[in-house]
């Protein structure tokens, strides 16, 4: 999607919007959006930071149809990954709706894959997704994929099943069928990706999930250190495996979350000195010390890109979010990171900080 056609879709996007607040067909149309404004700092050796940042704005649109949703989502950022342009098409689906038990999305949407991948940013929690939701869930994946906030383009079927007495239901399932190379991008080999998940909710609050992935990446660029010469080289491969899996658990309720996942990976990434393995895990939990005004979070999260702690990098995390209305919030966290990835073994400990500043419209 070149700049000419983002900026010609915002173009429609606003003035959509706009109609919509004076004609009745258009009352079944939600126009909504965010921003988050950021300020980082870190004393990590040789990429000290000490700046404000734009860390994302987005722009939705959210209709009906019969029996049909819709959603389109336009994102600015600048946290650019490889061939990423600032501002971007996310999302751009239709889903049938008409029964809970079976329904069908087509388009460009959020992989089936994990319990943290589908959360919104703003409403997520922390500076950033964990990192191995980062890594192996789509959005700067180890693929060198270019970042998709965990979206892909294909096809999804899903539902909820075994309402109880109350009308709750006890099982989800979903499985989707995906080119496998992120958003805005045609398949570029050919294989799809096949990704699906399943999770019971035994009590209300709770749920307890697997998910699988298998599939390729297609013209993946990879680095690799020659054994002879110990200088760099580079080589494509046309279709790059990649199998996962993750297992999840969550308590959310009210104004209490805890989250913990586990995630696994086999399969050559962009560099395949790392290796064909990859895991991670992070646990965390936020609970409200002011209802609807102030909450207080711990996060540990830990990435292992060569699945080898001699790879790890590590995160011990604590900070508060602070709602002045709830429109309008203000989140800071601290960090001890931990990066055996640093060549230097005295400086793989350094401190990070994230303040943010975020409202919805």
């Amino acid at each position: 999607m070149n700049k000419k056609s983002i900026l010609a879709f915002l173009l429609v996007f606003i003035c959509t919007a706009a109609n919509a607040q004076d004609k009745k067909w258009y009352d079944n149309i939600k126009f909504s959006g965010y921003g988050m404004l950021q300020y980082q700092w870190q004393d990590k050796e040789e990429t000290q930071t000490n700046t404000f940042n734009l860390r994302l704005m987005r722009m939705i649109l959210d209709g009906k149809i019969g029996e049909f949703d819709w959603r389109a989502q336009v994102q600015g950022t600048n946290a650019k990954g490889p061939a990423e342009p600032t501002v971007q098409l996310v999302d751009l689906y239709t889903e049938w709706t008409k029964h809970k038990e079976f329904r069908v999305r087509v388009g460009q949407f959020k992989r089936a894959f994990t319990f943290e991948n589908p959360t919104n940013p703003i409403t997520q929690g922390w500076y950033a997704y964990a990192d191995v939701i980062n890594k192996l869930s789509g959005f700067g994946d180890r693929t060198g994929e270019k970042s998709s906030g965990g979206r892909d383009i294909g096809i999804q079927v899903q539902g909820d099943l075994f309402p109880n007495a109350s009308g709750r239901r006890l099982l989800h399932y979903q499985v989707g069928v995906y080119n496998g190379e992120g958003v805005n991008t045609k398949d570029k080999d050919n294989k799809k990706d096949i990704i699906g998940g399943v999770w019971v909710m035994p009590i209300q609050g709770v749920r307890i999930g697997a998910f699988g992935w298998t599939g390729t990446r297609g013209e993946m660029a990879s680095t690799y250190t020659d054994p002879l010469t110990g200088g760099k080289g580079s080589v494509t491969i046309n279709s790059a495996r990649k199998n996962r899996y993750a297992l999840s658990a969550e308590y959310d309720k009210g104004e209490y979350t805890f989250r913990t996942e586990y995630l696994h990976s086999q399969g050559f990434g962009s560099d395949l000195d790392m290796g064909d393995k990859a895991d991670g895990w992070y646990v965390f939990g936020i609970v409200p010390v002011v209802k609807q005004k102030l909450h207080a979070k711990a996060r540990y999260q830990c990435y292992r890109p060569a699945k080898e702690w001699s790879s790890s990098k590590t995160m011990y995390e604590v900070g508060f979010n602070y709602y002045f209305t709830k429109n309008l919030e203000i989140t800071a966290e601290y960090a001890r990171v931990n990066d055996r990835a640093i060549s230097n073994p005295d400086k793989h400990d350094y401190n990070f900080v994230d303040v943010e500043l975020d409202f919805r419209f």
